[in-house]
């Protein structure tokens, strides 16, 4: 059913019909946007994504009354919808569906008198279906993702770091070579071995609170009157009553040779997916703190020297710490630009810190 307009009685002026075709545009473009998003997905997430894209088609509808006569020129969408199709093409649904959430968190209707309550309402929710959609993603993302990014990162800082301050210090091109080499096997192996005892020290703190599968052998021996195994399950959260019916139906299932678990439904999900794995998360944090380490030394390796070598190996990390600042502000659900200037930051000022302690030692030794 079509939005009722906002009685107007004069002819709208140019500029307001440039902004209505603007408008129609996004909405054209959003619906193929989530049409193509919904190809990649099935079952539930499917049937959600094309609801978003028929909702964007009635606003469309909208617009086109609006502009009566008006409706056939096409104009450009917005910059951020045109990187949004973009990226949609290129890149897996979690980095879209990022995008799309700030999109349509930032809908122009609330201030736009020509748009309806119910479209600027529209907007609103589809920006919370759009934040469950990417969180289901982002949970798969959140164990090896945020190795590899802690670990990009604390290799561009730390051999930038490393780097700029023996280079301050005097030391000579293939020293400084060495020494950004040696930071580099050294960060990723201790990076490495870190995460794997982390991650493997988490899973095992958590199956240590999971029940033991060769308890439930016990089960059909069990005195259904007195029910120790109630006490399993009240242990667990459940109250009395829950705990006895718990414990019965657990006591039958095992006599009739079908599969019991001690945990209340609400405990079930025992996968710890969001952690990733111990080889994954630790070889993960290897390359990419490799992979970060070895920007700063690249200009080394180039046959660089002196000052020139110095701004080059700032430079390229300070465009790397742009890059993974802003990627981590989108898949977060947040504007990118602020992340990407707060990560450059700190990594310039751990790095200036070093470079003038390298000065002042240069200098003592000399």
């Amino acid at each position: 059913m079509p939005f009722d307009a906002p009685p107007h009685t004069a002819a709208p002026s140019p500029a307001l019909i440039r902004q209505w075709q603007r408008h129609l545009a996004n909405e054209r473009m959003e619906e193929q946007v989530y049409r193509r998003l919904a190809q990649r997905r099935r079952g539930e997430d499917r049937d959600i994504l094309l609801s978003l894209a028929d909702a964007e088609r009635r606003h469309q509808q909208h617009w086109i009354g609006l502009l009566g006569k008006h409706a056939g020129r096409r104009r450009m969408p917005a910059l951020g919808v045109l990187v949004l199709a973009a990226l949609g093409r290129v890149f897996g649904s979690i980095f879209v569906l990022a995008l799309a959430q700030q999109a349509e968190a930032k809908s122009p209707y609330d201030s736009d008198s020509f748009a309806s309550d119910e479209m600027a309402a529209d907007e609103k929710v589809h920006a919370e279906v759009i934040r469950a959609l990417a969180a289901k993603s982002r949970s798969r993302l959140s164990g090896n993702f945020r190795a590899a990014v802690f670990g990009a990162n604390d290799g561009l800082v730390s051999n930038l770091a490393l780097v700029l301050g023996v280079g301050a210090a005097g030391l000579a091109p293939h020293q400084v070579l060495l020494t950004g080499i040696s930071g580099l096997l050294a960060g990723a192996l201790s990076m490495g071995a870190g995460e794997f005892v982390s991650v493997r020290s988490q899973r095992e703190l958590l199956d240590a609170s999971e029940p033991d599968p060769a308890s439930t052998e016990v089960l059909p021996a069990l005195n259904i009157d007195a029910n120790e195994l109630a006490l399993v399950f009240r242990a667990r959260g459940m109250t009395a009553e829950e705990a006895a019916r718990a414990a019965e139906t657990a006591i039958r299932k095992s006599q009739a040779r079908a599969v019991v678990t001690f945990l209340p439904s609400s405990m079930q999900s025992s996968d710890h997916e969001e952690l990733g794995t111990g080889l994954g998360a630790a070889a993960a944090s290897f390359c990419f703190f490799a992979s970060g380490a070895v920007i700063p030394i690249l200009p080394y390796l180039l046959g660089a020297t002196g000052l020139t070598a110095i701004v080059l190996a700032a430079g390229l990390v300070g465009l790397a710490l742009l890059v993974t600042g802003g990627i981590v502000g989108i898949l977060s659900g947040r504007a990118p630009l602020p992340r990407a200037l707060r990560q450059l930051a700190i990594g310039f000022g751990a790095a200036g810190i070093t470079y003038a302690l390298g000065l002042l030692f240069g200098a003592s030794a000399g």
